[in-house]
Formats: C-alpha cells, sequence, structure tokens
C-alpha cells in the first residue's frame, strides 16, 4: 500500500512555486499593456486613403469624357481598331511629332481610371500629405498616367510643379491636330484641374525634338510660344538638368519639394545611365546614383534624399498593384484588387510587437527554468 502510495504521489503536480507565480503575473501584465498600446496606436487612416483613391479615379474618368467632348468638336474620334476602349487618349502610330517607337497594350492599360487610384497610394507610400508640393517630369507619351496625376494630386490637394515633354512616342499624345497642349487647355477650361506647367520642351533627342519632321516641330514651337508657357530648349544635357532642378525648387519656394514623378521615358528625367534599368516602377529604393553627366532629374532629386515615384515598364506596376493589363472594357472607377490592399499600422506598431513576443518568450524561457 504503501509503494502504491508513493507511486501515485510522484504524479500528483507540484503547487506552483512563488518565483513562478511572480512570472505569471508579470506575463499577464504586459500582455495587459500591450494591448492596451495596439488599443492606444491607431491604424493609419485607411478609409481616408481609399477615399482619395476612388475620388481621383472618378475625376480621371471625368477628364477623359471631357477630352472625348473636345476631341469630337475638332471632329477627331477614337480608331476602334487601336483604341478598343474609345477612350480618346490613344494616339497615332505614326505622326510628325512621334519622337520613338510604343508599345500599344501599355498605353491603352494605363487608360483604366484606377490608375488615378494608383497614383494616391504611390504617393501616400512616398511619404507626402495633402498640401504638399510635389515636382512632375512627364514625358506625353502617357497622356492618361499625367490624367492619373492630376486626379490624384486634386483628391490630395496637392501642388504639382510639371515640366511636360510635348514630343510623344507611339500611340501617344502624337496626334499633331489634338496634342497635350491641346489636351491640357481642354481640361482647364472644363475647370477639371487648375494646374499650368511650369515649362515644356519638345522632347526626344537632345530635349529637341530631333526624331520630328521639320513640320511637327514647327507646330509644337508654335504652339508652346502661343501658350506663353515657359519652353526649355538647352540641347546640352547636364545644362538642361540644371535648369529644370532650378525651376522646380524656384517654383516651390520655401515649401519644398516632397516627391518627383517621372512619368515615361524621357532621357531629360531618367538620364542615360543603364542604372535606370534596373529602378523597379513604384516606390524604388534608389541604391546607386550614376555620375552627373549621366544623371537625370530623378536621380538628382534621389541624391537629395526626395522620394521618386517611377512610372515606367507598365506591366510590372500592374502586376504588382493589381491592375489589369489591356482590359476591355475598362474597369469602374473604385473598382479592383488595388482597393483591397491589406490595412497597415504606423512603424511603431510593429516596433512594439517585436519587442512584446520578445518579452513573451523572455518570461516562458524564465518558467521553464523555474520550473525544473
Amino acid at each position: 500500500m504503501d509503494n502504491l502510495f508513493a507511486k501515485h504521489k510522484r504524479c500528483v503536480p507540484k503547487e506552483a512555486s512563488g518565483q513562478n507565480n511572480n512570472a505569471i503575473f508579470i506575463l499577464f501584465i504586459l500582455s495587459l499593456l500591450f494591448f492596451l498600446l495596439a488599443k492606444v496606436i491607431p491604424f493609419k487612416n485607411t478609409n481616408v486613403l481609399i477615399e482619395e483613391m476612388i475620388s481621383a479615379s472618378l475625376t480621371m474618368q471625368e477628364a477623359m469624357e471631357i477630352l472625348k467632348e473636345c476631341q469630337i468638336k475638332k471632329e477627331i474620334f477614337p480608331d476602334e481598331r487601336t483604341d478598343i476602349n474609345r477612350t480618346g487618349l490613344i494616339g497615332l502610330e505614326y505622326s510628325s511629332i512621334t519622337t520613338s517607337l510604343g508599345n500599344l497594350e501599355s498605353k491603352r492599360t494605363t487608360t483604366n481610371p484606377n490608375f488615378a487610384a494608383l497614383l494616391v497610394l504611390l504617393l501616400h507610400q512616398a511619404g507626402v500629405e495633402r498640401g504638399d508640393t510635389i515636382a512632375v517630369g512627364a514625358s506625353c507619351s502617357f497622356p492618361s498616367l499625367i490624367i492619373a496625376m492630376l486626379s490624384a494630386s486634386k483628391a490630395m490637394d496637392l501642388k504639382p510643379l510639371c515640366i511636360y515633354s510635348l514630343g510623344a512616342s507611339q500611340w501617344g499624345a502624337n496626334n499633331p491636330h489634338f496634342h497635350w497642349l491641346h489636351m491640357n487647355q481642354c481640361l482647364l477650361d472644363a475647370h477639371v484641374f487648375d494646374v499650368k506647367p511650369i515649362a515644356v520642351s519638345l522632347g526626344g533627342g537632345r530635349d529637341s525634338g530631333e526624331e520630328m519632321d521639320n513640320d511637327g516641330r514647327s507646330l509644337l514651337i508654335k504652339g508652346i510660344q502661343k501658350s506663353g508657357i515657359v519652353f526649355l530648349q538647352q540641347p546640352d544635357f547636364e545644362e538642361n538638368i540644371k535648369e529644370r532642378m532650378r525651376l522646380y525648387f524656384e517654383e516651390a519656394g520655401k515649401d519644398g519639394i516632397k516627391a518627383f514623378i517621372n512619368i515615361g521615358g524621357s532621357l531629360a528625367n531618367i538620364g542615360t545611365d543603364s542604372e535606370i534599368l534596373h529602378l523597379k516602377p513604384g516606390v524604388p529604393r534608389v541604391k546607386a546614383i550614376p555620375p552627373s553627366e549621366r544623371r537625370g532629374v530623378l536621380y538628382e532629386m534621389a541624391a537629395k534624399n526626395i522620394p521618386v515615384i517611377h512610372l515606367l515598364y507598365m506591366k510590372g506596376l500592374v502586376q504588382r498593384y493589381g491592375l489589369e493589363w489591356d482590359p476591355v472594357p475598362l474597369p469602374s472607377p473604385g473598382k479592383g484588387q488595388i482597393y483591397q490592399i491589406p490595412q497597415y499600422k504606423d512603424p511603431m506598431f510593429f516596433l512594439i510587437t517585436v519587442i512584446y513576443f520578445f518579452s513573451m518568450a523572455f518570461v516562458l524561457l524564465f518558467l521553464k527554468k523555474g520550473s525544473r
């Protein structure tokens, strides 16, 4: 009997020691503390973000409709063989103001009004806040991306300082009878946007329209002179970049520039160094800065620790952010995976979470040692 009692006695668990009780109490206090901290630290205001994204996409759709009306007044109609969604934002295969080859599917993809929502998201990721000033360097090869940028800027109440290169690649804003200066004026007259560019250039080789016909160059020069917009005419690459940077920072004044957006492949913006081929679209981390003689505005801004948004290589961009490639029909504003990007908290939340798990692990380890 005594042996049987002794055997069962060994199976009876010991009462928790005072040391273990203290550890459990500490564990409880830690859990309560971090629970309260998690409640106090707010989610980033994703409701406001989504509202801005939807607002921008609706504005882009409105702008596209108004541009179609302006074209109809000029008796310019979409070519359904190439502009299959009848957006009015797909240009010609070739014209007197065409500067380079272009990808038709890529141009059609960017006419999705939800690209304006993507711009809002990218601006937030770059740390841009309502009312900030941003710099924009845009080739008119992607007029729909310029409209997306303007729509996002309106939704976020930003001040965009825009320099446009008027030449365009295939299927861009390369219709001599309705190029970007016409589009911009149409949208200004309709009061969709109130943003006037701080300067324009011809674009193309040496930023002087070298690939254009003489008639095309003359047509754009006359349009620029009539508009009264500052005309950048500097064929020397380094001097051209210096002039652009001077214009941006003079216009920004004391507010400073909070981000730079590159749209398209203008050499004045992306530079001539092969490093640009390794730069991912979106909000990239610029790790390598090319030498000044090959450095475009994008790298000049990055060298000043100004965040950059790089809008080129559309296929990679849409795959990364859940937009459709060459969709037919175009998605409705406010619809798509881009609006389902998970909510995220302030970086401080993640820091506290890491500290919490390390604290828990330490206490559990302490408990385990105390039970031996």
